[in-house]
């Protein structure tokens, strides 16, 4: 008898992602070829066509409207929560496209001991290697980041939270997280771990869940075989979401490590950041008001934390 195919339930989260869904959706057939597919798509408000657009590209589709901009870990869980049955949940964002045979590849890479998480080899839209396999974040990777560069520091794993040793992209091989854009979790991970963190509305929610599946035993593991384009989005244009992005890494490395080491982290981030806007970045000058502003270790940040800093 041939193995029935894998049950995979795609999850997209749309907002104002119109003009991306298109080529989306027609890529997905070849990056789901070999696996049986259900997709559920969680658009967050969106004001653009971006659910009438859904709708005519994939008829088949799960709509679901969220009624607000929820942020990325809501859309996942309540795509989730209205698929059905499922061996393994595709996480995508709307500017991933799929290599032919992905998925497959993908799950077919579970069946190695303890893997729970599986992510492939992501490419930009110049064809350029991305560097999506990332390191737990430590004082000391913040410092090297601070004090010598993500890219000079991450080519030592001691030192780079961010690996950018190209070397090591070429096998498949295990990694702490990865960036967020293009996950495979097994059934049996996400049931274990339960849903992603939805106190993180964009940025560190995929860090805080590939963390968090490595407590309860899950790997993550990195596939050279399984490959998929990440258009990309600005986060390291944009001085909104680039602040977004700083001080959601030190809530998260507070949550983790507690408050005497998280001093340590948020000086080496004052650190980075400050000498990055003395350079003229204007996004560190964004990150930097940010995490001195001393509200902002009591709020959560969401959509209104964006707005006000892109004004």
């Amino acid at each position: 008898m041939a193995r029935p195919m894998a049950r995979i339930v795609v999850v997209v989260v749309t907002y104002n992602s119109a003009t991306l869904l298109p080529d989306f959706f027609d890529s997905l057939d070849e990056g789901l070829r070999g696996v049986t597919a259900e997709v559920v798509v969680a658009d967050n408000a969106s004001s653009d066509s971006s659910v009438d657009v859904t709708r005519g590209c994939r008829p088949d589709a799960i709509v679901v409207p969220m009624g607000r901009n929820a942020g990325y870990a809501a859309g996942i869980n309540a795509a989730v929560a209205a698929a059905g049955d499922f061996d393994a949940v595709l996480i995508l964002n709307p500017d991933v496209r799929l290599g032919a045979g992905c998925a497959a590849e993908l799950f077919g890479a579970m069946a190695r001991p303890r893997t729970g998480i599986t992510v492939p080899r992501l490419l930009d839209a110049k064809g350029d290697l991305i560097w999506s396999m990332r390191r737990e974040p430590t004082i000391r990777r913040a410092f090297a980041d601070a004090l010598v560069g993500a890219e000079r520091a991450g080519r030592w794993a001691p030192l780079g939270e961010v690996n950018t040793d190209d070397r090591t992209y070429l096998v498949d091989t295990v990694t702490d997280w990865a960036e967020g854009s293009t996950q495979l979790v097994s059934a049996e991970c996400w049931h274990s771990c339960g849903p992603w963190d939805e106190s993180f509305f964009l940025y560190s929610e995929e860090t805080e869940f590939d963390l968090r599946a490595r407590d309860h035993g899950f790997l993550t593991r990195f596939v050279a075989s399984a490959s998929a384009v990440h258009l990309e989005g600005g986060s390291a244009g944009s001085p909104a979401l680039w602040a977004l992005l700083t001080v959601n890494r030190i809530r998260l490395f507070r949550r983790r490590n507690g408050r005497v080491r998280t001093a340590f982290f948020w000086f080496a981030s004052v650190l980075r950041e400050l000498s990055r806007s003395v350079l003229g970045s204007r996004t560190s000058r964004a990150a930097l008001r940010a995490i001195l502003d001393p509200r902002t270790a009591s709020v959560r940040p969401g959509p209104d934390f964006v707005k006000a800093r892109s004004r």
